[in-house]
């Protein structure tokens, strides 16, 4: 069976590159969704697209409403989300992103070190499995695709 699964969160490491390489190295059939992760263009396309704000705020709202667009028909269109709470920065995105996909019924995967698992325990209560790192959300998707367990 084919996946879909949306990779949300944390924009500043290498992690969504890892779990497609490890999806592919298993030879999973999945495809893979994901935000716009160049950060100047997710802040900055509603006032490059719709036209300049004086205002921060109005700045980043038409751009927000923007990347909800594209945010909510990829979590719509997804078997799985999986979202990624990073070290450096307080990802509201994120936890509003695995909000969303719990509310649909999707399928909820969260990543997460062990030094947020306080903060975040009401999303990760809402998720289905809870990873440390991006090895284990492939070992998830391998056996959630085949049923096989990692050798």
């Amino acid at each position: 069976m084919r996946l879909t699964v949306y990779l949300s969160g944390e924009i500043h490491t290498d992690w969504r590159d890892e779990i497609r390489l490890g999806a592919k190295g298993h030879g999973l059939d999945i495809v893979f969704t994901e935000p716009v992760t160049d950060h100047a263009a997710s802040d900055d396309c509603g006032a490059t697209i719709l036209g300049e704000e004086p205002s921060k705020f109005w700045h980043d709202h038409k751009g927000a409403k923007l990347n909800a667009i594209r945010t909510r028909k990829a979590i719509q269109d997804a078997d799985i989300v999986v979202v990624r709470f990073g070290e450096q920065y307080r990802q509201w995105n994120a936890a509003f992103d695995a909000g969303y996909a719990a509310a649909l019924g999707k399928s909820l995967v969260v990543m997460h070190g062990a030094d947020h698992a306080h903060a975040l325990k009401e999303v990760d209560a809402a998720a289905l499995a809870v990873a440390e790192t991006p090895a284990q959300v492939v070992e998830i998707l391998q056996y959630v695709q085949t049923g096989a367990l990692p050798r």
